[in-house]
């Protein structure tokens, strides 16, 4: 039996970028266009398909014979009874379901969350898809979109992509130390940022401060909009599926989260990840009794993010001033969140 297509180590990791596929049964090459173009993740389509997907562009295809197989990796099952509620909490031990209501309704779907993980849920319309990503505030870990009109498909992924949200808690700074000389990674994205935006990084995969990107005019050097000077090589981001990475492991084609101020998260490609030998600083801070901290390049164009939104140079940093942090409780495999006793320093 295939496991789910979700790594279960960990449970579901929080946040996360929601799933979003399309169904094209039948067989409809505009919709699949729309599809690629809108960013979905993959398309269900009729056995014997996945070659014509192919030719129109890379995307995930399922199917009996396509990359996520229908029928192994991923199951479809219809709702109409309490009894195919419990089913259905069995079945998803073991694989990724789409579940259908014949009576489109919430409470089974409350139910189903309750229990268990990796749901997608088969909806007609993006405001359909908007209520099931959001019950009981964590929501299905994706959809399946059934329709034929390409404007739903695109206001679906408008409302997903818009859904992420991490909450941010101000972080009060408690040292800031010189050191020597180290290797430290910008991160150049595909994607030009604005004040108050930026990335989550930190030496920690528990406590992340918001390095704010290079979009602010200085009289050094022109703004690069679409780069964070992020830190050191051993320090931790945080991905769009709930993971983290290491700075050394981020590489072209790679996605990362780009944050503003208010916590609003969004997907974005790394379109290079350049590592160079510079001077370092240790910036330490505390946020709700966690130390929170980040070894970043000793310059005054690396900025933090205060709760305003503003970015704050490392070199202008006292002592007591605040500036933006992401925590949670410490303990990850392998990028993955588990529950474990876990301390960095």
């Amino acid at each position: 039996m295939n496991s789910k297509l979700d790594d279960p180590q960990a449970g579901a990791p929080n946040p996360k970028l929601k799933r979003v596929w399309v169904k094209v049964v039948p067989w409809k090459k505009e919709i699949v266009t729309c599809a690629l173009e809108s960013g979905v993740e993959a398309v269900l389509v009729p056995d014997g398909y996945t070659s014509k997907v192919k030719e129109l562009g890379i995307i995930k295809t399922i199917a009996g014979d396509g990359d996520i197989k229908l029928g192994e990796d991923v199951v479809e099952f219809e709702i109409n009874s309490k009894e195919d509620e419990e089913e259905a909490v069995r079945l998803s031990k073991s694989r990724t379901l789409i579940l259908k209501m014949k009576d489109w309704t919430i409470i089974p779907l409350e139910n189903l969350i309750a229990q268990t993980e990796g749901l997608i849920v088969e909806v007609n319309t993006a405001e359909e898809a908007r209520t099931a990503l959001q019950i009981l505030e964590k929501g299905v870990d994706g959809i399946l979109l059934s329709t034929t009109d390409l404007n739903e498909i695109k206001e679906c992924m408008k409302i997903v992509q818009g859904s992420l949200q991490i909450t941010l808690t101000s972080a009060r700074i408690s040292k800031i130390k010189p050191l020597g000389m180290g290797d430290r990674v910008c991160i150049d994205t595909c994607t030009n940022m604005t004040e108050g935006e930026g990335i989550l990084v930190g030496n920690s995969s528990s406590a992340m401060f918001l390095v704010h990107s290079e979009s602010i005019s200085n009289p050094y050097v022109e703004p690069r909009p679409f780069r964070v000077n992020a830190g050191g090589v051993h320090a931790y981001t945080l991905t769009p599926e709930g993971r983290t990475k290491y700075l050394s492991e981020l590489k072209s084609g790679d996605e990362v989260l780009i944050l503003n101020y208010q916590g609003k998260a969004e997907l974005a490609i790394c379109g290079r990840a350049k590592v160079e030998r510079r001077p370092l600083m240790l910036v330490e801070a505390e946020a709700g009794g966690k130390i929170v901290s980040l070894v970043l390049q000793n310059a005054e164009t690396i900025r933090l993010t205060t709760p305003q939104g503003k970015a704050v140079s490392i070199v202008n940093l006292k002592e007591g001033d605040e500036v933006l942090a992401y925590t949670e409780e410490a303990g990850r495999h392998f990028g993955i969140k588990v529950k474990e006793t876990i301390v960095e320093k």
